[in-house]
């Protein structure tokens, strides 16, 4: 979970995924709707696939960038299970 964390921390990195929700996309499609170079694009898209939030996808010489939604959300179901959030939880002043 770490790493997803870490991942989910940067705005541009969670802005692609986003951007990858709708549909996939390969590199210079995620750049051109950002004002960054490729490699930076290329070091956050690194970042998300080292935490298995996207998974890279070849056809030919192209490179296709998914989003993997489990992932995600086993990450958020541990945060919150983490912090007791979504079961039966005491309100305030009850004990």
């Amino acid at each position: 979970m770490q790493e997803v964390l870490k991942a989910l921390a940067h705005p541009m990195r969670r802005d692609i995924l986003a951007m990858l929700r709708t549909a996939p996309r390969n590199a210079s499609e995620i750049a051109a709707k950002f004002d960054v170079t490729k490699p930076t694009v290329s070091g956050h898209l690194n970042i998300l696939k080292d935490a298995e939030l996207i998974e890279q996808v070849r056809s030919g010489t192209t490179l296709t960038y998914h989003i993997r939604l489990s992932v995600l959300e086993e990450a958020l179901g541990g945060l919150m299970g983490m912090f007791d959030i979504g079961n039966e939880t005491k309100k305030m002043g009850d004990e």
